[in-house]
């Protein structure tokens, strides 16, 4: 790889670029997180699936724009050595609160397509216990596979540096980025797409043309929307990036334009949390008519079944 290639003029760029699409993220994202946090928790007063699920998202999705105000911090100001243990924290944080919202989505995703694919199964399998304990599962392994190995991928100096940015060769080994595509974002979007279309379909087939089933179909598709939109082009970008570091890109065009687009990609995966509020704003709504819901298409499949048996 050739090393007599600037990137001062992204670098530059990103500068500003940064604080026009963080400075929105933050404040909108903060708004409606905590928002969100006072309907499921003070006025909802009923604790379900769904509200256990997007009260795990909200936390999560605060836990990922809590070190944003340090990032933006970062991108124009280095930082003394002595502050490399905390920025390790935050950037665990950051990485915490990423992950964290996908696998919680994907979980919703899940439990959706149970409930509304396999409503008998639902019956036992389903229930706010089972929820918590999911969004702890979610908690505990992100938390677990990130945190201890965080600051692994920093490189000790004795130079100021800039958080959040350049990490060490050990954060682009093929072994992580290899477990951060593949578990960290096309298992979790494979088992949501699949999820997904089974469960529009379903309720298709199903003849229902209510409501609710109207309404259950836009929470899938925003749903889809807060996954997808944000974080599609960001583990693309990390990709090319990873083939940059493997040497396998050298054209000095081709890095500084990938290096812009991870930078933007990753700047723009943040506007998960404010996608995130499309989901609080139909989840209202399902938790008045899920019940409703599921006892129609139970009462669908049971004359199915009658029907089959004739």
């Amino acid at each position: 790889m050739t090393s007599n290639c600037s990137f001062e003029a992204t670098d530059r760029l990103m500068r500003s670029l940064e604080l026009v699409i963080y400075v929105p993220i933050f404040v909108f994202g903060v708004i409606l997180n905590a928002a969100a946090l006072l309907v499921f928790c003070v006025s909802l007063r009923k604790w379900t699936e769904s509200t256990i699920y997007m009260t795990s998202l909200a936390l999560m999705d605060l836990l990922l724009l809590f070190p944003l105000p340090f990032k933006m911090h970062a991108t124009h100001h280095l930082w003394p050595v002595a502050l490399q243990p905390l920025c390790s924290v935050l950037e665990s944080l950051y990485f915490v609160g990423i992950y964290g919202s996908i696998y919680t989505i994907m979980c919703i995703a899940a439990d959706r397509w149970l409930a509304i694919c396999h409503p008998f199964k639902a019956k036992q399998l389903r229930s706010p216990r089972a929820a918590l304990g999911a969004c702890a599962a979610v908690w505990l392994l992100v938390l677990a596979t990130i945190s201890p190995n965080m600051h692994r991928f920093r490189e000790d100096g004795q130079a100021d540096f800039h958080c959040f940015h350049r990490f060490s060769p050990e954060g682009w080994r093929p072994a992580v980025i290899v477990c951060v595509q593949a578990f960290g974002f096309l298992l979790p979007a494979a088992v949501l797409v699949c999820c997904s279309l089974q469960t529009v379909w379903t309720l298709r087939q199903s003849g229902q043309r209510s409501a609710q089933s109207r309404a259950c179909i836009k929470i899938i598709y925003s749903s889809l929307s807060a996954f997808l939109l944000p974080f599609t082009p960001s583990h693309v970008a990390i990709f090319l990036q990873f083939l940059v570091h493997q040497g396998l890109i050298e054209d000095c065009r081709h890095r500084t334009r990938i290096s812009l687009f991870l930078q933007v990609a990753l700047c723009l995966s943040n506007i998960t949390c404010c996608l995130d509020a499309l989901c609080y704003y139909f989840i209202a709504h399902e938790v008045r008519s899920s019940k409703h819901l599921r006892t129609s298409l139970m009462g669908h499949r049971r004359a199915n079944s009658s029907t089959s048996e004739l």
